[in-house]
């Protein structure tokens, strides 16, 4: 068959033709960027400090101070860009009406939504049932009323949350193979009363299983007729990288540095532009939750950017759950989400291809008293002591290879000079201890394993003594 659909190809084709039908496809790159720097640049108040996600160093800094009277501009030009992105409009159309589900019982499965027909989504008479919008109110003539709002229904992925109900949705990237495609099921509670909305990521990273658990805990243990506002909780993000027990996306790539994405890009960037644009940017904070990196363990902690004044606040809700200062790497989804004016942060708890019930139980404390902060939920709340910011911190690394073998535990304070552990040569048996080089506490350390040179052992945060006192 293909022999002669050729045949017939040359008969049908001029020779020029056939010449242009062998060439191979090129693709022009993009232009370069302008190097040119902006000549207003607003005063750096702290270091601008990277997640250790993939154990990088981080810089010192200094408490965040009060800013300026006179407003300054940043010289971010991708910030920029990613703040002037319109958020999605609300369709006019109503959408069908999502099935209310009590999450604490076993349910199917989600379905994908079968992809329709631009032209029969156009046709009179083709669409599902739907919910009668409600009609424009009259604000001027309203009296004003004191108390809790009504909540309204809350659209996403396709369907209306009514109030007051909880349900099970799918989201799907699209870009899949479509027999083998796969949808990541989305929870979501819509309170009976008006309040913010609340989003949960777990397993960006497909190896990092306690967020997980604290997403399932968290939205299992809400009643949406004592809620206030809605709460979106996705706990498997990169479903192909948990499917294989791996951090990266099928094309090798961190989803965690491709945010807000692309729709015309790699995978990853195609990904993360669906769930940003579908899901993301209808919420108003943002938990992202994470484990340390392979063979490395995190004490429970935020990732906060500390420079930004809503954010630093925003930190103050999560009852003892220290705090680190960091203002993000360009593609994580906690640094998109700020720049279009979402608050965020990162949670970090435990690590990797582990479920950790201590973990996670101060992940899910950690959660609730943030939406009892932001008056989503009324419970009898006991908070314990507020936990430090830690403005600074870095990395100890081993000068040598050979067997970790650690001297401290997890949330220890050091004081500078004090052995952290030593690393034992199983052929010499010569043995080199690591100090550390810094008064602190251990916020970060890896696992007892072989080690080489260089390999970063201890992360130590230090609180930052503000000028003057």
């Amino acid at each position: 068959m293909l022999f002669y659909r050729l045949k017939m190809l040359t008969a049908l084709t001029p020779p020029f033709c056939l010449l242009m039908l062998a060439l191979p496809s090129v693709s022009l790159a993009d232009p370069p960027k302008s190097s040119g720097q902006n000549p207003v640049i607003q005063e750096i108040l702290l270091a601008e400090l990277a997640d250790d996600e993939n154990v990088e160093d981080v810089e010192r800094s200094e408490p965040r101070r009060e800013p300026p009277d006179t407003p300054s501009v940043e010289a971010v030009p991708a910030a920029e860009e990613a703040a002037q992105a319109p958020k999605p409009k609300r369709s006019p159309k109503p959408k069908k009406v999502a099935p209310n589900i009590d999450l604490k019982e076993v349910a199917p499965a989600p379905t994908p939504e079968p992809p329709k027909d631009p032209a029969i989504q156009e046709s009179p008479g083709t669409e599902e049932p739907v919910v009668v919008a409600d009609a424009p109110e009259d604000k001027a003539s309203e009296p004003e009323v004191k108390g809790p709002q009504p909540a309204k229904n809350l659209a996403l992925l396709g369907s209306e949350v009514l109030p007051g109900t909880s349900t099970r949705l799918a989201w799907s990237s699209g870009i899949q193979i479509a027999g083998l495609s796969q949808p990541t099921p989305v929870l979501v509670v819509n309170g009976v009363n008006a309040g913010p909305t609340l989003c949960l990521t777990g397993t960006i990273h497909g190896d990092e299983l306690n967020g997980i658990e604290i997403i399932r805990q968290t939205m299992y243990d809400l009643d949406p007729e004592k809620l206030s506002g809605s709460v979106v909780g996705i706990p498997i993000v990169n479903l192909p990288g948990f499917q294989q027990g791996s951090r990266y996306l099928p094309d090798r790539r961190d989803l965690n540095r491709h945010f807000p994405g692309r729709p015309n890009g790699s995978l990853a960037d195609r990904i993360a532009y669906s769930l940003f644009e579908k899901i993301i940017r209808h919420c108003d904070m943002l938990v992202d939750i994470h484990t340390g990196s392979l063979k490395r363990t995190n004490l429970p902690q935020l990732r906060a950017d500390m420079n930004n004044p809503t954010v630093a606040e925003f930190t103050r809700g999560f009852d003892r759950m220290a705090v680190v200062h960091s203002s993000g790497s360009p593609g994580m989804l906690r640094t998109a989400a700020v720049d279009v004016g979402i608050r965020a942060v990162t949670l970090e708890a435990g690590e990797s291809h582990r479920i950790q019930e201590h973990q996670i139980k101060a992940g899910v404390n950690s959660l609730t008293s943030l939406m009892e902060k932001q008056g989503m939920i009324s419970r009898m709340f006991v908070w314990g002591d507020p936990q430090p910011v830690y403005y600074n911190s870095a990395w100890v690394r081993a000068n040598d290879g050979g067997i970790l073998f650690s001297k401290v535990k997890l949330g220890a304070k050091v004081s500078k000079g004090q052995i952290l552990g030593y690393v034992a040569d199983p052929i010499t048996n010569a043995q080199y201890p690591i100090h550390s080089n810094s008064d602190g506490r251990i916020i970060g350390m890896a696992v007892d394993q072989v080690v080489m040179a260089g390999f970063a052992a201890y992360h130590i945060g230090t609180e930052a003594k503000v000028p003057g006192e």
